[in-house]
C-alpha cells in the first residue's frame, strides 16, 4: 500500500525555521519525483518545491527559493523540506505528494501529482 506520511508543523515566529518530514511507504523514492505542496485558505493549492526521480534534481517555486530546502533520504524512505526565514505569507497546510512519471523533471503541478498525505499545517505568527 502506498503512503504518504507528513509530520513537523507548527506554529512558529517570523524569521523561525520549521522542518518537514514525509515519510513513504511502499515507494521506492528513486522511482518517483516528489513535491510539497501548500494550500492557505481560500487559495488554490500550490507547488513549492519537488525533486526529480532518478536524477534528484530539485524545483523551488520563486516565493521560496533561497530559504526552503528539500531533500531525501532513500535510506529512511523519507523526503524533507527544511523551511528557514519563515513569514506569515508561508502559512498553510503542506502536503507531500507522489507521482511515477516518465519525464525527466518533476513539475510543480499539483494536478500532475497520484499520491497525497494529509497534510500539516504551518502557522508563522507573533
Amino acid at each position: 500500500q502506498l503512503q504518504l506520511v507528513e509530520s513537523g508543523g507548527g506554529l512558529v515566529q517570523p524569521g523561525g525555521s520549521l522542518r518537514l518530514s514525509c515519510a513513504a511507504s511502499g515507494f521506492t523514492l528513486a522511482d518517483y519525483h516528489f513535491g510539497w505542496f501548500r494550500q492557505a485558505p481560500g487559495k488554490a493549492r500550490e507547488g513549492v518545491s519537488c525533486i526529480s526521480s532518478s536524477v534528484g534534481t530539485t524545483i523551488y517555486a520563486h516565493s521560496v527559493k533561497g530559504r526552503f530546502t528539500l531533500s531525501r533520504d532513500n535510506a529512511k524512505n523519507t523526503v524533507y523540506l527544511q523551511m528557514n526565514d519563515l513569514q506569515p505569507d508561508d502559512t498553510a497546510v503542506y502536503y507531500c505528494a507522489a507521482l511515477k512519471s516518465s519525464y525527466r523533471l518533476c513539475m510543480l503541478l499539483p494536478s500532475e501529482y497520484d499520491y497525497w498525505g494529509q497534510g500539516t499545517q504551518v502557522t508563522v505568527s507573533s
